[in-house]
């Protein structure tokens, strides 16, 4: 290795100053920093002993992956991950993310007066976040209020794909799950029932429309409290299917089960949802359809009449499939070791010099070789700050549950937690705990008017800008306010 790039290496610690602890959890533990070359403040995340258990360790390796190879502006994206002072034997992982201020979970309930205006803005970002995931044929599996990041100046971003699986098929409709674990609240009804063994993306869209839903009223949608009572809120509503919809589901028994449950008839939209835009309810009522096949695609619903003045092809960028090289682990039955290397590999993407020699063969690279890597560092930081946060947790109210960044860990459930059934609760996504902020200017009210952008898909454009009131949000760091921009960068 160069000694540049040992330097460097050794160095990249110093990138950043790390300020407090915003959330822990049995995956580790989660920091708020600030570049002082830039300026930018980022999310530090330290995952101990990654490798203890190889599935948790291989979806956290897919996720990884998944966020380096989809980056777009309404998906959250990893700035930088430590290199490992040892490659054969590291247990920790150091992940630096963008950070963001809170999430639509949070924003739905602390604000009980969005806009229309504010609903337009989040729905359209999150289309145009799916359509370049669905391009690439990739299922998110598991949206929900909480897997979506936000900043007070209305920008979101779509995070955790921990569950998220590529099709690899030529069609990206092809797709066989056997261990879907999406939270019950925000599930599909094919998904409820085993309808089919074939899904398509209208299982993320399905979910898209119940978050829309809880938006315009502030409420979930279908809080079902187990998957026969989640079928009986959805058919409630939108009626029991009809015999051509009953045809095409494979699935003997569900078939059965929808054929016997008692005939119940639709709903009227405009009665569920009164002084709501007709616009915004004939889209909701595409999204919600009950057969897959009436749902409309990502990019469909952007075309949809509801985002008129606010759409632009040109800022809704796709991408190619995803090629099967990348996700080749995902074939063979692997080892503990073999995790380490493959995530070793993915990191050095994030060190260019070091992943060249890799590449050339160089296989001794940092081996064996235990140098001062910028992680020895950041343990220090992070003991103190541990220490430093168990001691103010004593001293403060409850913690309550919140979520800063990705990346998979074990769920930590309770009772009303979005209808997680309890079966799959050991292998889903956790809430971090988050400790309340100390002054209360954190929950102030950021009401004054702002001009909001678009962003662009990274591509050099004229952003497209909306008017809209900047929403509140938990600040994740305790002494100070939200920082309100006037644009979303």
């Amino acid at each position: 290795m160069l000694e540049k790039e040992f330097f460097t290496e050794y160095g990249e610690a110093s990138q950043y100053q790390i300020q407090e602890v915003v959330g822990k959890g049995s995956y580790g533990v989660v920091a708020s920093a600030e570049c002082p070359h830039t300026g930018g403040k980022v999310a530090i995340k330290k995952m101990t002993n990654v490798f203890e258990h190889v599935s948790d360790a291989i979806r956290i390796l897919r996720e990884i992956k998944l966020l380096r190879l989809l980056k777009h502006p309404d998906i959250v994206e990893i700035k930088h991950i430590m290199l490992p002072p040892c490659r054969k034997e590291f247990k920790d992982i150091y992940v630096v993310f963008e950070l963001m201020e809170s999430d639509l979970h949070h924003v739905l309930k602390v604000n009980d007066d969005l806009t229309p205006q504010h609903h337009q803005f989040f729905l359209y970002q999150l289309l145009r976040g799916l359509k370049f995931m669905h391009s690439a044929h990739v299922f998110h599996r598991d949206l929900k209020p909480k897997n979506i990041l936000a900043n007070a100046d209305c920008k979101i971003k779509i995070c955790d794909l921990g569950l998220a699986r590529v099709s690899f098929t030529d069609s990206p409709s092809a797709v066989f799950w056997t261990d879907y674990v999406a939270t019950r609240w925000y599930r599909a009804p094919e998904l409820c029932g085993s309808f089919y063994s074939n899904y398509t993306p209208a299982i993320d869209m399905w979910s898209v429309g119940c978050i829309f839903a809880e938006m315009l009223t502030g409420k979930p949608l279908f809080p079902g409290k187990n998957v026969v009572h989640q079928l009986e809120l959805v058919t409630d509503l939108l009626g029991t299917p009809s015999p051509i919809t009953l045809s095409r589901i494979r699935n003997e028994k569900a078939r059965k089960y929808l054929s016997n449950m008692r005939r119940k008839e639709a709903v009227p939209f405009t009665h569920k949802f009164p002084n709501v835009d007709p616009v915004a309810l004939k889209l909701l009522q595409r999204l919600v359809a009950f057969d897959p096949k009436d749902r409309p695609s990502a990019e469909e619903a952007l075309a949809d009449p509801y985002f008129q003045g606010l759409a632009n092809v040109d800022y809704e960028p796709s991408r190619q499939p995803i090629s099967k090289l990348e996700f080749e682990f995902e074939r063979r039955k692997l080892t503990r070791d073999d995790v380490r290397e493959l995530m070793y590999r993915e990191i050095l993407e994030y060190h260019p010099q070091m992943l060249q020699e890799y590449l050339q063969g160089e296989e001794n690279i940092n081996s064996h070789f235990l140098y001062p890597s910028g992680v020895d560092q950041f343990k220090q930081e992070f003991a103190r700050l541990e220490e430093h946060d168990e001691d103010e947790e004593e001293r403060n109210s409850p913690s309550i549950q919140r979520k800063y960044t990705s990346l998979p860990r074990e769920r930590v459930c309770s009772s009303d937690d979005e209808g997680g059934d309890s079966v799959h609760a050991q292998t889903s996504s956790a809430s971090v705990v988050f400790t309340p902020p100390q002054t209360t200017s954190t929950a102030t009210r950021l009401s004054s008017q702002k001009t909001t952008q678009i962003d662009k898909a990274k591509a050099a454009a004229t952003p497209v800008k909306r008017s809209a009131c900047l929403v509140r949000s938990d600040s994740i760091c305790a002494s100070r306010s939200v920082g309100v921009s006037s644009a979303v960068s």
